[in-house]
């Protein structure tokens, strides 16, 4: 499996892999350099990308293809995003999830918390304006509380 920086060549299958998951694209295009892929032979089967907002951004379209996943993919591409965070000065990462709370909280230590307490930077982003449903769970990483060496490694 090949880890790798996404390009604006990869934004089709970013896109189907993200509908086919489930997951929003709205908002991908603006993002898209912040995109870390999995790739195998078939194509891409992973991908995780990253809002920034000056210290805080969002972690979003974590996603597996069914047939790769449980394979540590989506645990590589957040350590990526997570790393690419710390390298920019971000100080905080949010994201939204239906359905991988525990994971997220478990694997990186983020943490729920009420919408109304998301940082106000986060109000440019087409998740958070509406692409998410309103019964995601918004979770926090404080990334200057963790040791990223400890987190990524």
């Amino acid at each position: 499996m090949n880890v790798r920086r996404a390009t604006p060549h990869d934004e089709p299958s970013v896109l189907a892999l993200l509908a086919h998951c489930g997951l929003p694209c709205a908002g991908v295009r603006d993002h898209l350099q912040t995109f870390w892929l999995a790739e195998e032979p078939e194509g891409v089967v992973g991908t995780a990308g990253l809002e920034v907002y000056a210290e805080v951004a969002l972690l979003r379209s974590v996603a597996t293809a069914p047939s790769c996943r449980n394979l540590g993919i989506a645990r590589r591409l957040c350590q990526e995003v997570l790393a690419e965070a710390g390298r920019l000065g971000v100080r905080q990462v949010y994201l939204l999830t239906e359905t991988a709370a525990d994971y997220f909280a478990r694997r990186f230590g983020f943490q729920e918390v009420p919408r109304a307490e998301a940082d106000p930077r986060l109000q440019a982003s087409q998740e958070l304006a509406g692409a998410c449903p309103q019964t995601a769970r918004l979770m926090v990483l404080a990334l200057d509380l963790i040791d990223l060496r400890r987190l990524i490694g």
